[in-house]
């Protein structure tokens, strides 16, 4: 099993409520790279809001994620890194197909480009994008894939899909990585986004909170997909993201998680319990923690990447990286 990060990238993702930055970002890929993570993420919002859970609504900042990514690529020598997903609505496929190939470049082959439908209506109004509705947004997800695979070939593109086409687009220079930096899905894992999955992209990614068992059949909703396209099922990789909050000492976890409860923005987890946070999240004690993720690899999940703590791609206690390193990798690693 590998383990990947959600770098803190937005406003509420730094302790004390610190601005982001870049450079407070770029030190946790580096944290996580020196202390054994396997890759590091970023998402995709102009900004974000928890004004849905009765929080205010003033936007929170974010960081742009192909441009954040080029500089951690700089910054950075063995850790993978990626986009956890891209709005396909947000950038012209084959622009994006260029960027990552750069960023491919950069970092010496180690990008992966995860690609999604989008969710967030107040974003697109905000920046002008027609929100559409998620029939069109997954047709526009539908043409980004397919001129990005096109684009990762090694001849010039030529494709006419809907709202998108090129006309012989070529990478030059081309990614390092062959034959192409590896794209994956980002979605709940309904049947029509694993029909796309299916078809179109080399693995499939789903986050936040999942339990073994629900995950499990989405799994075999995703091999039925790949058996109609007559794909090898085994073919299409399989990574899920988690809420994390561990602890060595069990009588640490619930003051933790009522901590990380009361702080969340507006009302959304003011009925949460811990005893339903510990039934679909990666928490716990190490112990609990390393057996979940033997459950998860034993449906196939090659990657798990956490966010360590109770809001996605924020990082407000650091400490728990050491603990997640010192105390589920380095064991698992030493076990196989």
């Amino acid at each position: 099993m590998r383990f990947g990060l959600a770098l803190p990238h937005y406003d509420f993702s730094l302790p004390d409520g610190e601005p982001i930055s870049f450079r407070a970002m770029a030190e946790r890929a580096q944290e996580a790279e020196r202390i054994g993570f396997d890759s590091v993420w970023i998402s995709d919002h102009f900004f974000y809001s928890f004004a849905r859970y009765g929080a205010s609504p003033a936007p929170l900042g974010s960081l742009e994620p192909m441009t954040a990514l080029a500089g951690v690529a700089a910054l950075t020598e063995r850790i993978r890194i990626g986009t956890l997903v891209l709005c396909a609505p947000f950038r012209h496929p084959a622009l994006v197909a260029k960027m990552a190939a750069t960023i491919d470049r950069i970092s010496g082959g180690r990008l992966d480009l995860g690609v999604g439908a989008g969710w967030f209506e107040e974003e697109f109004v905000a920046f002008g994008y027609g929100f559409g509705s998620v029939g069109e947004r997954f047709a526009r997800l539908e043409s980004t894939l397919r001129v990005l695979t096109a684009s990762f070939e090694d001849a010039p593109a030529t494709l006419d899909a809907e709202s998108v086409r090129v006309r012989g687009a070529r990478l030059q220079p081309a990614p390092v990585q062959e034959p192409r930096p590896p794209v994956w899905l980002g979605a709940k894992g309904g049947d029509r986004s694993l029909r796309l999955a299916a078809r179109h992209a080399d693995g499939w990614n789903t986050v936040w909170r999942w339990s073994p068992e629900a995950y499990a059949g989405r799994v075999a909703a995703a091999r039925a997909a790949c058996e109609a396209e007559g794909r090898d099922p085994g073919s299409l990789r399989l990574s899920v993201g988690l809420y994390s909050l561990v602890t060595e000492d069990e009588r640490d976890l619930r003051p933790l998680f009522e901590s990380a409860r009361e702080g969340f923005p507006g009302d959304a987890m003011r009925s949460e319990t811990l005893d339903a946070w510990l039934r679909d999240t990666l928490s716990g004690t190490p112990e609990r923690v390393i057996e979940r993720v033997r459950e998860f690899e034993a449906l196939g999940v090659e990657e798990i990447v956490i966010s360590p703590w109770v809001l996605p791609f924020a990082v407000p206690k650091p400490e728990m990286l050491r603990v997640f390193s010192e105390a589920v990798i380095v064991p698992l690693r030493g076990t196989g």
